[in-house]
């Protein structure tokens, strides 16, 4: 199931966007093809973004991969409770298993994003 309610980049980032910060994390999809997330590497908070730049690192049982920025801000809080349990990245991606929350610099990049048909039919497409 795609949430409606967030923005979605073709590195299967999702984002949800409330005010001006913007929650980050990895779809369904994403953490699927990773599998067992075993490891999570957080930045610190009022690290400085810009779109495309690694916010996260998630290391699994085959492989490591970066989670981008959907958009360019500030790193203003971290999900520490992925520290001890990064298995909930797995569990539940679009809730409890997001990575950081960004003061967004600039909202004129969510244009670039999908919305959740887009980022079906990107799905469907196997373009990914």
């Amino acid at each position: 199931m795609i949430p409606a309610d967030l923005k979605y980049t073709g590195q299967h980032e999702w984002l949800r966007l409330e005010g001006d910060i913007a929650t980050v994390g990895i779809t369904d999809f994403a953490q699927e093809q990773l599998t067992d997330i075993v490891f999570v590497d957080l930045p610190e908070a009022g690290r400085k973004v810009l779109v495309g730049d690694s916010v996260a690192v998630l290391e699994s049982v085959k492989s490591v991969s970066d989670v981008y920025s959907p958009l360019a801000g500030e790193v203003v809080e971290v999900n520490t409770t992925l520290e001890a349990n990064p298995q909930l990245v797995n569990e539940d991606p679009f809730g409890t298993g997001w990575m950081v929350k960004l003061k967004v610099a600039n909202k004129a990049g969510l244009d670039k994003l999908m919305d959740s048909a887009a980022y079906q039919a990107y799905l469907d497409s196997a373009n990914h």
